[in-house]
């Protein structure tokens, strides 16, 4: 497992460069997003990395976010984009931040 952290990590740092800094009213998008099958990283220069559990299978994405659209956003590179709804922004509850995307509740880990 510590070797996978290592690899994405470095990823991400390579793609850093490929990405914008995310706007002045999205940062609290920033952040360890989980639930028991989605894990999604969101880095304040626009790196993210995602993955996903469903049907049996595993999606994963890393990417730099190209753009946000209303609360939604886009992550890829040229023609290769996924959409990201966000159907809840993030927000408190009970003193943890929230957020529903693509139908699915994450808990942003306590910084």
């Amino acid at each position: 497992m510590n070797i996978r952290i290592a690899a994405l990590l470095l990823f991400l740092m390579v793609l850093t460069g490929c990405s914008k800094p995310l706007p002045e009213d999205k940062l609290m998008y920033a952040g360890e997003w989980q639930s028991r099958e989605m894990y999604l990283l969101i880095l304040p220069d626009g790196t993210v990395a995602y993955e996903r559990l469903k049907n049996g299978g595993t999606t994963s994405i890393n990417g730099p976010l190209k753009e946000f659209n209303g609360d939604n956003f886009v992550v890829g590179f040229g023609p290769f984009n996924s959409n990201f709804e966000v159907s809840e922004p993030p927000h408190l509850v009970d003193g943890q931040w929230q957020m529903v995307v693509d139908g699915v509740r994450l808990t942003r880990s306590p910084d």
